[in-house]
């Protein structure tokens, strides 16, 4: 790690002291002097501000302490925001419930639940703050004064070297920047051109070269103390999920290609439970008028069962009827007569298809029509958040590679859908419900079902 990220990485401890010690004392002079008008306070004597402050500044050594312990410290460079925040939202609150167990178990009555709550509230507002406004600065001395930059040798000349060589050039702030760009095929010369050119990064894309060669070139990296990282062809990845045993003395490692087994199975089971449980109640006048709607309209029934398949296994898969009835048998007409259909591989999708009603248009438009499913959630049929549900006749054509997004359930939502949906190629939405697999999180489930919300009425890429 370069001294620089070191120096914002070590920045943050100090920062978090005084954002935390400030957070406190806004509570106390909050409660005393602004809400005492509405409400008298009873503890300014007992509770003078000098006393108050050593209190502050204990409780915030716990904090510090349970946001060391949340990864709020990890060195690691590049963080996002939103990251940050849940991270800090998660700390905060753990560290706020140690306070809370350490009062009960005193037997004592804190003088005020307020600067518990409030506390607890402005420390999460002021440690992003300076979070902020740590990475901000940092940000500005990369852009504008190149302080701290990385200076990286890409080795690769295929498109995928080229798409990250003018991402990284388009984003100064990123910190990185481009001062070679080497063919993979002259692994040879590599170590010449890395010392002249005062390189701090390597970084390989889609590397196929031999063991050996990739083998002496991390050799010589490690040996100039250059940092090497690579980027590999997405279905070449080997998972990071393994557990070990020993039996007799042999070890045995077992390759998970997910994290969502044991616990994590379990609690991502009892959302699916609880979620869709509280939607289908606050959803049902939604039902009741699309029903109406539906069948208003044309004949035939509400809802339609559709063969679909989640883990190997067929179900029927429940939405509102978008279409005609029968829409299904005129699908070898359309397919042989019509060519305005989307580009995903094996799927079959089809702009201004024919068969969709007025209602059905509208329901498609804000994604009403997939609500239905989150009784398939109930069921157990399928997940909130996962791959695209597959169609029995499209797994007969997909590749090896593609039958990876059966490794768990189907979602009524995921990460293909949020990152484009009927607008992403058939390979991209593999690549991505691939990641989603292979880096399951409980926070990354939350994440999709919000940004879900917000497509449901602001995208209107949905075929």
């Amino acid at each position: 790690m370069k001294k620089s990220d070191l120096f914002f990485n070590v920045l943050r401890l100090p920062v978090d002291f005084v954002m935390l010690s400030a957070a406190g004392i806004a509570t106390y002079l909050l409660r005393t002097e602004i809400l005492s008008t509405f409400r008298p306070v009873l503890f300014e004597f007992n509770l003078p501000l000098i006393k108050y402050i050593y209190l502050v500044l204990t409780v915030s050594g716990i904090f510090l302490a349970v946001y060391a312990i949340s990864g709020l410290y990890s060195l690691k460079v590049r963080r996002r925001m939103a990251d940050e925040f849940f991270k800090v939202v998660i700390g905060s609150s753990a560290a706020i419930m140690v306070v809370i167990i350490y009062i009960f178990l005193r037997q004592e009555l804190f003088d005020s639940r307020f600067l518990v709550l409030g506390g607890w509230f402005f420390a999460i507002i002021f440690v992003f703050l300076g979070r902020f406004i740590i990475r901000h600065l940092q940000v500005i001395l990369v852009s504008k004064y190149n302080f701290g930059i990385h200076r990286v040798a890409v080795i690769g000349q295929n498109e995928a070297a080229d798409k990250f060589c003018r991402d990284i050039k388009s984003d100064p702030s990123s910190g990185y920047r481009i001062i070679q760009q080497i063919n993979e095929a002259s692994m040879g010369s590599i170590p010449s051109v890395i010392r002249k050119s005062e390189i701090d990064e390597v970084v390989l894309i889609n590397p196929s070269n031999s063991p050996r060669q990739l083998r002496d070139l991390v050799d010589f990296c490690q040996e100039n103390r250059i940092i090497f990282k690579f980027v590999p062809d997405p279905y070449q990845v080997s998972t990071a999920h393994f557990d070990a045993d020993i039996i007799n003395g042999l070890p045995l490692i077992e390759f998970r290609k997910t994290a969502l087994d044991g616990w994590g199975r379990v609690i991502k089971r009892a959302i699916d439970i609880l979620g869709p449980s509280l939607g289908l109640i606050v959803l049902s006048p939604i039902f009741l008028i699309c029903a109406f709607a539906i069948k208003w309209e044309t004949a035939g029934p509400v809802f339609v069962k559709l063969r679909r398949v989640s883990r190997h296994a067929e179900f029927d898969l429940y939405k509102f009827r978008s279409m005609i009835d029968n829409a299904h048998v005129l699908n070898p007409y359309l397919r042989s007569m019509f060519n305005d259909r989307v580009d995903s591989g094996p799927l079959w999708k089809m702009r201004n298809d024919p068969r969709v009603t007025k209602v059905g248009r509208v329901l498609r438009k804000y994604r009403v029509d997939e609500l239905p499913q989150l009784f398939n959630v109930l069921k157990g049929d399928m997940s909130l958040v996962g791959p695209r549900p597959h169609q029995p006749d499209e797994i007969s054509m997909y590749q090896r590679h593609h039958k990876k997004v059966l490794a768990i359930k189907a979602g009524v939502t995921g990460l293909g859908q949020v990152s484009g949906s009927s607008d992403l190629s058939f390979e991209r939405e593999v690549a991505l419900d691939g990641f989603y697999i292979e880096n399951w999180s409980l926070l990354t489930d939350f994440k999709i079902i919000a940004k879900t919300a917000v497509k449901m009425l602001f995208d209107k890429s949905a075929v």
